[in-house]
C-alpha cells in the first residue's frame, strides 16, 4: 500500500515513472543490495523488520507525547524526521535548509511535509498518512518574505493541531527559526520542547533496531579492514579517511558526522580534523568513525594503530595500555539499573593532571550520538544530569589518553548494548595497536 501523497501543486505524481520512484525503486524499498545482504548472512546477522521497526517507533514518539503532555509534535530535525517517517530527502541539507517537517499526533498520526516536487519520497511508507509540500520560512528560501511564509505554516499546522488539542492545542517542536515560532505562538499554540520528547522517545531500541545496528556495524567493520590493510607511511590523512567514506557509502551507509582522524604528533590534543599531513613509519593514527551507517543506524567507535613497520613508541603504548584499560573496566560498569550519576563518579580514568581526557566518559547512540552526555566528575555540577540505565539502550565508553607532558594521543570507542544482565558489546573489532 502506497501512502496518500497530496500535492497542491499538481504535479503529475500519478505517472508510471513517480509511482515506481515512490515504491518499487524507492532505495529504501531497494534496500542494502543482494550482495551486502548475503554477506550479512553468512555473518549470521538477522535483517530488520522494517515494517516492525516504523511502528515501534511511531507507538514510542506517542507515549512520550501522552508522558508530556503534548497533543502533536512538529518535528524538523532529520534525524527525528526520519525516525518517525523512516524517508530520507537530502538529510544533510535540510539541516541547515528547513524545508521539510512532520507532524505525529497524540493520536497516532503522521503526515510529512517534504521538500517542493519531493512529495513521492515517502510513498514507499504506508504509515504516512499524507505528504504535503512544505511550506519554508527559512530565510534562503523565503528571502523577505519569512514572516508571511511563517504565518501560512502556522495557520496549516493550527488547523491540524486543533484538530488533537481543541482551541489551544500544546505541541513539541524540536527545532525551528523565530520566525516559525513566534509565528505559531500568534496562531495560538502553546510551544513545548520536542527535542526531550523525541530522545527520550529514541532512548530504547527496538529488536529490530537492534538488528539494523548490527547490520551497520558489520558494514563499518568491514570498511576499518580495508583502512587497516590500506594504511602505509606516505599517504595523507586524508587519504586514509576518504577509506571510510567510500566503504560507507558502498555498504549502504548514509554520511560520516565528523572528519576526526590524525596520526602523529596531531593526535595529542584530541579533536583534530583530517588533513595534508604525510604519515610517517611508526606513526599513531587514530581516528573515530561516527557514521551513519546502514538503515541510518550511526556505529561510533575509535581504534587507534600504528603505520608501517616500526614499533610504536614507548609512550604511544603507555597510553594505549591506559586507554584501553579505561575501555575495559568502565565497561563493566554497564548494567541495568545504574544511574548517570554512579557512571560519572564510578567511572575510572588516567589522572587528569598529568593526562588530557575526551569530552565525556560515555554518551547514547543510537541513530546519530543521543542522551545521555555522561560527563567526567569534575562537570557534574555545571553540566550533569541523572537518568538510570535501561535494556534497550545503546552506549559508547570513551577513552582518549594523550600525556600533558607531550607525545602522541591514544583514542579508543566500543559500543554496547544494555541488557538484562552484562553489556553486550556490538563492535567487537581488536582494540590493539
Amino acid at each position: 500500500m502506497v501512502g496518500k501523497i497530496t500535492n497542491s501543486l499538481e504535479l503529475a505524481d500519478n505517472t508510471p515513472e513517480t509511482m515506481a520512484a515512490a515504491t518499487s525503486g524507492h532505495h529504501l524499498v531497494l534496500g542494502p543490495g543482494a550482495q551486502l545482504e548475503a554477506e550479512w548472512g553468512v555473518a549470521g546477522l538477522e535483517l530488520p523488520d522494517l515494517d516492525a521497526l516504523r511502528a515501534h517507533r511511531v507507538e514510542r514518539t506517542v507515549a512520550q507525547l501522552i508522558a508530556f503532555g503534548f497533543d502533536g509534535a512538529i518535528l524538523m530535525d532529520p534525524m527525528n524526521l526520519r525516525y518517525v517517517t523512516d524517508s530520507t530527502n537530502m538529510q544533510l541539507w535540510v539541516m541547515h535548509n528547513a524545508a521539510r517537517y512532520a507532524w505525529v499526533g497524540a493520536d497516532g498520526t503522521v503526515m510529512l511535509w517534504d521538500y517542493v516536487g519531493c512529495e513521492f519520497l515517502s510513498g514507499h511508507h504506508d504509515g504516512i498518512s499524507e505528504v504535503r509540500p512544505a511550506i519554508s520560512s527559512d530565510y534562503f528560501i523565503a528571502g523577505d518574505r519569512f514572516d508571511e511564509k511563517a504565518d501560512q505554516f502556522a495557520a496549516e499546522m493550527a488547523i491540524i493541531a486543533r484538530a488533537v488539542g481543541g482551541p489551544t492545542p500544546r505541541v513539541a517542536v524540536d527545532r525551528t527559526n523565530v520566525p516559525t515560532v513566534l509565528a505559531l505562538q500568534r496562531a495560538g499554540i502553546e510551544i513545548g520542547n520536542g527535542q526531550q520528547v523525541m530522545e527520550q522517545a529514541r532512548r530504547i531500541k527496538s529488536t529490530d533496531e537492534i538488528r539494523a545496528m548490527r547490520c551497520a556495524v558489520h558494514a563499518c567493520e568491514a570498511t576499518m579492514d580495508e583502512m587497516r590493510v590500506a594504511l602505509v607511511p606516505g599517504m595523507s590523512e586524508r587519504d586514509i579517511w576518504s577509506i571510510l567514506h567510500a566503504g560507507n557509502i558502498r555498504r549502504a551507509g548514509e554520511w560520516i558526522e565528523t572528519q576526526i582522524l590524525s596520526s602523529g604528533p596531531r593526535t595529542n590534543p584530541w579533536f583534530q580534523e583530517a588533513s595534508s599531513r604525510i604519515i610517517e613509519n611508526g606513526d599513531v593514527v587514530a581516528y573515530d568513525t561516527d557514521l551513519v551507517g546502514a538503515y541510518g543506524m550511526m556505529v561510533d567507535i575509535s581504534r587507534t594503530w600504528i603505520a608501517g613497520d616500526v614499533p610504536a613508541r614507548p609512550a604511544a603504548r603507555h597510553a594505549h595500555e591506559l586507554a584501553r584499560e579505561q575501555i575495559e573496566r568502565n565497561t563493566e560498569l554497564l548494567r541495568p539499573g545504574t544511574t548517570f550519576r554512579e557512571l560519572t563518579f564510578g567511572a575510572w580514568f588516567p589522572p587528569a593532571e598529568d593526562y588530557r581526557h575526551y569530552s565525556c566518559l560515555f554518551h547514547g547512540v543510537g541513530q546519530c550520538d543521543e542522551v545521555p552526555d555522561v560527563y567526567f566528575p569534575q562537570y557534574w555540577d555545571s553540566a550533569g544530569y541523572d537518568g538510570v540505565l535501561e535494556p534497550g539502550m545503546v552506549m559508547t565508553v570513551e577513552a582518549f589518553v594523550g600525556a600533558r607532558s607531550g607525545g602522541e594521543g591514544v583514542k579508543l570507542e566500543n559500543q554496547l548494548l544494555i541488557t538484562d544482565g552484562a553489556p553486550e558489546l556490538l563492535t567487537d573489532y581488536s582494540l590493539d595497536l
